[in-house]
């Protein structure tokens, strides 16, 4: 348990689970209440949405294929998402094909992808004829195969999110397939916040970055190949910077290029977070020094419990100590560590002077005369974090 940090005018400040860490967010829709529930935990945020929402009302695909729907009625439709299926009601509404869509959907067999897309149904007075409690989109495929679907029209609404293997399963099945996009993705207007966290990502000065639609993941990538940086992404998002996705949904853009990801066991937000406040800490080896514990965060040290804020110069000498915790570190190799550093030594004696004072324990961090500064290890330790 961290105790509470002393704030610049003596008040306590809780320091939370994900205090030091930064948190780069590619959602476009829920990324107020995502944030939120991030800075709550003590993390720093960098939002990004990588993508923007076609608003329903001005969607001519989603018109289109709702009167479609109305003129020639399917034998089957799939709702995906309770979201996506308001908003798809609420878009008829507005174009006056309200009632004759929920009069539509009344006559045909209406599946529900899980619970919280039943709710939904249910809110427009409809009633669903079944759905999957695991909320998976495999279950509700192969509900359908078993029926057998030949010659059948299946309409499945979808919510921006790819559904591999689900439409040509289907129309192998002898399945006429109708989407039904509820809206679509589009780049965002303003691309600079996803190119600064591109930036960021690749200069590991984020800890994790979630994904909460694969259209962001896929669009990320995207825009990194366009600006010839794709394969940098790649390694930090393999090695250094935890992908944090929603759902395996979620995730396919980024596992089909090999990157590992983190998914919670539940499919939402709030286990999301958890995710990330159990996974973030236990990345972090804590360290002995000098008869204190220490951990090195992603942007600040936690000393005894207590978040202690390092500059980025400081940060990047005490990442390059701890790398061989205990043995010396000549001056020459903390000197090319630091951001935009020159030629001159001095540099480093300035840096490690704020960042000992910033650590608040000056005897972390000790000299070596003429040969460097070695981080403190006590004797105790074990023998595999080195020592002299």
């Amino acid at each position: 348990m961290h105790r509470e940090q002393t704030g610049a005018a003596g008040e306590e400040v809780p320091v939370g689970p994900l205090a030091g860490f930064t948190v780069g967010v590619t959602a476009a829709r829920r990324a107020d209440e995502l944030g939120a529930l991030l800075r709550r935990r003590g993390a720093e945020v960098m939002h990004a949405p990588a993508l923007r929402i076609v608003p329903l009302a001005d969607d001519s695909e989603l018109l289109a294929a709702t009167k479609q729907l109305i003129d020639s009625a399917p034998d089957v439709v799939v709702a995906t998402t309770a979201i996506g299926f308001r908003g798809w009601v609420e878009a008829a509404d507005g174009w006056g094909l309200g009632d004759a869509l929920l009069d539509r959907l009344r006559e045909v067999r209406l599946l529900a992808r899980g619970p919280k897309v039943r709710g939904a149904i249910r809110a427009a007075g409809l009633t669903e004829e079944w759905y999957p409690a695991s909320e998976s989109m495999a279950e509700v495929l192969e509900r359908l195969l078993e029926e057998g679907i030949e010659g059948h029209r299946v309409a499945v609404q979808l919510h921006g999110e790819p559904l591999p293997g689900f439409v040509e399963s289907l129309r192998a099945g002898g399945a006429e397939v109708v989407g039904v996009p509820v809206y679509r993705w589009m780049p965002p207007e303003d691309i600079g916040p996803v190119d600064r966290l591109l930036d960021a990502t690749v200069a590991r000065a984020l800890d994790a970055v979630t994904f909460t639609s694969a259209p962001a993941a896929a669009s990320l990538l995207d825009r990194a190949e366009r600006r010839g940086m794709r394969e940098e992404l790649l390694d930090a998002l393999r090695h250094d910077v935890l992908p944090a996705c929603v759902g395996p949904v979620t995730a396919l853009p980024l596992e089909a290029h090999d990157i590992p990801t983190s998914q919670p066991e539940r499919f939402r937000l709030g286990p999301l977070v958890q995710l990330l406040t159990a996974e973030l800490p236990g990345r972090v080896r804590p360290l002995p020094v000098a008869g204190r514990r220490l951990e090195i965060r992603g942007h600040a040290a936690v000393v005894d419990g207590e978040l202690r804020t390092v500059p980025p110069a400081g940060m990047a000498l005490l990442r390059t100590l701890a790398r061989r915790p205990g043995w010396v570190v000549a001056r020459s190799e903390l000197l090319r560590s630091l951001p935009g550093a020159g030629r001159d030594e001095h540099a480093v004696e300035t840096a490690m002077a704020r960042l000992r004072t910033a650590l608040g324990s000056p005897k972390l961090i000790q000299t070596v005369v003429k040969r460097g500064y070695r981080l403190a290890l006590d004797p105790s330790a074990d023998t595999k974090y080195g020592g002299e």
